[in-house]
């Protein structure tokens, strides 16, 4: 998705449903943060919180995953008769 897309989806789509007080939470794709977003939110009365950025390190099913990946590879034939 572009920036102008997420932006027509927020003012057209999103800001009309919103009440004061709620609260929209966003990933920290880069078209999440354009000029005019976290505005149009904020003139609803509504606020803006951005989730952290994801970090492999913190998060126990990447870690998993690098480990079944690491085995996979380490089984995997790697000639070309073997293939």
């Amino acid at each position: 998705m572009n920036a102008d897309a997420f932006r027509a989806y927020i003012e057209q789509v999103l800001v009309p449903t919103l009440t004061p007080g709620d609260i929209v939470i966003m990933d920290n794709l880069p078209a999440h943060k354009v000029v005019g977003i976290r505005e149009a939110i904020e003139e609803a009365g509504a606020q803006l919180r951005y989730l952290p950025p994801c970090s492999p390190d913190f998060n126990p099913v990447e870690m998993a995953f690098s480990k079944l990946k690491a085995h996979r590879r380490a089984i995997a034939e790697r000639t070309v008769e073997a293939l």
